[in-house]
C-alpha cells in the first residue's frame, strides 16, 4: 500500500510508476475520490459537533424554545445519518481501491511489459556436458526407486509429489543445509504453519492480487499459506519496534500450497509445479531507508547464489522487468539453475524489496533514534531453497552414466557423508 498523502502531492510519479507497471488505475479519480472522504468526514463532525451543541443547549432551554431546538437537533441528526452513509460507502470504495495499488518500481528497475524484457544480469558456473546420453530427473527417479509419482497422483490428484530413501534425505538435508548458512548470518531459524486468517494475505499481498493462486477452507475460514514470508510478514503486525531491534532477520520453514491455477502450458512434468512444496525462507525487517534495505536486498541475492554454488549447480541472475515483478515489488532479483533436459534456465530464487509497502498493510512500525519519530519498516524476502523444484536441476546436473548421482563437497555432511546416491548396485 502508498501512501495516499504521497500519490495526492506526486501525482505524476505515481501515473508513471502505475504505467511502468502495467497498472490501470486511474489516479485522478483515486485522488478526487480521496478528497470527496476528506470532505465528507468534515461535515460529518461539523453536523456532530452542532447536534452535541443543541443537545447541550436544551437544559438551559426554555420551555418554548426546547421544541424548536429538540427538532433542529432531530433533523441535524438524521442528515448526520445520511451523511454517514455515504461517507461509509465511499471510504469503502477508497479502501478497496488503496488495496490494490502496486508499490512503485525502482528508477534502477527495467522497463518491461513482461517476463521477455527481463535483464541477465550474469550467467555463473558451467552448463554441464555428458560423455552419455542424460536422463530427465523423472527418469533418474525411476530407475532409482526414488518416486512414487503415479501412484500419488491416483491417491492425491496431479501435481503432488512423493520421494523416498535416499532422494528423500537429499530433500531434507539442502533445507539443513540452507538453514544452518542463514543461521550463520544471524538468520532465526522459525518454522511457521501453513495455515492463515485473511488478514494477513492483504498485509502480504496475496490478497487482491492473486486470489486465484491461493486454497481455502470456506468451512474454517482459513487459508493454505504458499511461502513462510506471509506469516512472518504479519507476525509482528501492529507493534511499534525500537530502532534498536532492527533489523529482524527470519529463515521461515514450512510446507507451502499454491494452486498453480495459471500454469498451464508451462512444464509441470514430475517435481516442476507441484502444489504442496516445502520451503525455507529468507525474511527481513529493516529501519525505513532505501540504502538499508537495498543493501540487504543484495544481501540476500548474495546468499542465495552462495546455496547454488554450494549445491554446484550453473545459474544466472535476472533483474525483473516492471512488468513482471508484480504488485508489491519495489525490486526484484530471480534466480535460475540450468536443466538440461529442459536445456534452459529454470526459476529457483526470488528476491525483493518490498520497501515499505507490506508494513503500511500490516501497520509495522518502529521509533527511530534521531527524531523518536514512527516509521514504517522496510520488508524484504527471498527463497532460502524450495523443494522439490531444485531436486529437478540438481539430479539432472549431478547425474552419472549409472544412472547415480554426485553429492557436493558442501552438501556432504548432511548426507552421512556420502559422495554419490543411487546408480547400479
Amino acid at each position: 500500500m502508498l501512501d495516499i498523502k504521497y500519490i495526492v502531492e506526486n501525482p505524476e510519479i505515481v501515473k508513471e510508476g502505475f504505467a511502468k507497471k502495467g497498472c490501470t488505475i486511474n489516479v485522478d479519480e483515486l485522488i478526487n475520490l480521496y478528497l470527496e472522504v476528506n470532505k465528507l468526514k468534515t461535515s460529518s463532525q461539523a453536523l456532530a459537533e452542532e447536534k452535541n451543541r443543541l443537545s447541550n443547549s436544551i437544559k438551559s432551554a426554555s420551555s418554548e424554545e426546547r421544541p424548536s431546538i429538540i427538532a433542529k437537533s432531530k433533523a441535524i441528526g438524521e442528515e448526520f445519518k445520511v451523511e454517514q452513509e455515504k461517507l461509509a460507502a465511499e471510504q469503502a470504495k477508497l479502501d478497496e481501491i488503496m488495496w490494490r495499488v502496486p508499490n512503485l518500481p525502482s528508477p534502477e528497475t527495467p522497463v518491461g511489459v513482461d517476463d521477455s524484457q527481463n535483464v541477465v544480469c550474469r550467467k555463473v558456473g558451467e552448463i554441464p556436458s555428458f560423455d552419455f546420453e542424460p536422463k530427465d530427473h523423472v527418469e533418474i527417479m525411476d530407475m532409482n526407486g526414488w518416486g512414487e509419482l503415479e501412484r500419488i497422483a491416483k491417491v492425491c490428484g496431479s501435481r503432488t509429489y512423493a520421494i523416498c530413501d535416499e532422494l528423500a534425505r537429499l530433500e531434507l538435508a539442502i533445507h539443513l543445509l540452507v538453514m544452518d548458512k542463514l543461521a550463520g548470518y544471524g538468520f532465526k531459524v522459525i518454522t511457521v504453519p501453513s495455515i492463515s486468517k485473511e488478514k494477513p494475505l492483504y498485509g502480504q499481498g496475496y490478497l487482491p492480487f492473486a486470489k486465484d493462486e491461493i486454497y481455502y477452507m470456506p468451512e474454517d475460514d482459513v487459508y493454505l499459506s504458499g511461502t513462510a514470508e506471509l506469516i512472518l510478514n504479519s507476525l509482528r503486525a501492529d507493534e511499534i519496534l525500537t530502532e534498536n531491534e532492527l533489523p529482524i532477520l527470519y529463515a521461515g520453514f514450512s510446507p507451502c500450497f499454491r494452486r498453480e491455477a495459471g500454469a498451464a502450458g508451462k512444464d509441470t512434468r514430475g517435481l516442476t509445479r507441484v502444489h504442496q512444496f516445502m520451503k525455507t525462507e529468507q525474511f527481513v525487517i529493516c529501519k525505513n531507508d532505501v540504502e538499508e534495505s537495498e543493501k540487504w536486498h543484495k544481501k540476500l541475492l548474495q546468499i542465495s547464489e552462495e546455496v547454488l554454488q554450494d549445491l554446484e549447480l550453473p545459474y544466472q541472475v535476472l533483474e525483473v522487468c516492471t512488468g513482471d515483478m508484480g504488485a508489491p515489488k519495489y525490486r526484484q532479483y530471480d534466480l535460475e539453475a540450468w536443466v538440461p533436459s529442459q536445456n534452459c534456465y529454470r526459476e529457483t530464487h526470488s528476491c525483493s524489496n518490498i520497501t515499505e509497502w507490506q508494513a503500511r498493510r500490516t501497520n509495522l512500525r518502529y521509533r527511530d533514534n534521531a527524531e523518536g519519530k514512527v516509521r514504517f519498516v522496510h520488508t524484504l524476502n527471498n527463497t532460502g531453497i524450495a523443494t522439490p523444484r531444485a531436486l529437478v536441476p540438481f539430479l539432472e546436473n549431478h547425474q552419472q552414466a549409472d544412472g547415480s548421482v554426485r553429492i557436493p563437497e558442501k552438501l556432504q555432511p548432511y548426507m552421512m557423508g556420502k559422495k554419490f546416491i543411487g546408480g547400479k548396485k
